[in-house]
C-alpha cells in the first residue's frame, strides 16, 4: 500500500466517523416549577421513613453537621430556619407556597415546643429560594424524651407542584 492510499484511507475513515458519529440529542429541560425543603434533599431519611429527622439545623445547601450546626433543643430556644427550594424555571412574579405540620409521627405541641407559624413562604419573582421559620420554646420541664415536629410542603400557587420526595422533614427537638 502506498503512502498517497494510507493517507486517502485514513481521511475516509476520519470523515465517516466524525460525521457518521454525530446523533443529535434533544437534551430534556426541566421548565415545571417544583418545591423541595433544602435539608430534605441534602440528608438522609430516617430509619424507615420517607423523610429525615433532623436534630441539628443544617446550613443552607449542604447536609447537617454533627459539629458545626446548632441543635434542636429546649436549651437552644429560637427561631429555625429552613430553605425551600424552587426546581425548575424561576417565575416572573412572587410564589407563595404552603406549609403545615404532618401529623403522622408529630409528638411536639403547638405553644409548648414551638410556636405557631405561617403556614405560607414566599419566594420572591425572579429567585430559586424561600425561606421557612418555626420557633423552637423552651418548655421549662426536663423530659428524656425528645419530640419530633414534621413539617410538609403542600404546594402553591402559580402552578407550584410539590417534589414527592423531598416535601417532608421532621424536628427532633432534644428536651435535654
Amino acid at each position: 500500500m502506498t503512502m498517497k492510499k494510507i493517507i486517502n484511507l485514513f481521511i475516509a475513515i476520519a470523515t465517516a466517523s466524525l460525521f457518521g458519529s454525530c446523533v443529535k440529542n434533544e437534551l430534556p429541560v426541566f421548565t415545571a416549577p417544583v418545591v423541595e425543603f433544602d435539608a430534605a434533599a441534602w440528608n438522609a431519611n430516617g430509619a424507615g421513613l420517607t423523610y429525615p429527622i433532623l436534630t441539628r439545623v443544617p446550613g443552607y445547601g449542604r447536609a447537617a453537621s454533627t459539629t458545626a450546626d446548632p441543635l434542636l433543643t429546649r436549651r437552644s430556644p429560637g427561631i429555625k430556619r429552613f430553605r425551600i427550594n424552587l426546581v425548575g424555571q424561576q417565575l416572573p412574579t412572587d410564589a407563595e407556597v404552603f406549609v403545615t405540620v404532618f401529623s403522622t409521627g408529630t409528638t411536639a405541641v403547638v405553644g409548648r415546643h414551638y410556636t405557631q407559624f405561617s403556614q405560607s413562604v414566599k419566594i420572591p419573582a425572579n429567585t430559586s429560594f424561600g425561606e421557612f421559620a418555626v420557633e423552637v420554646l423552651n418548655p421549662g420541664t426536663s423530659s428524656a424524651t425528645p419530640v419530633d415536629l414534621n413539617i410538609s410542603l403542600s404546594g402553591g400557587n402559580n402552578g407550584i407542584k410539590v417534589s414527592e420526595n423531598y416535601k417532608i422533614i421532621g424536628l427532633r427537638i432534644s428536651q435535654l
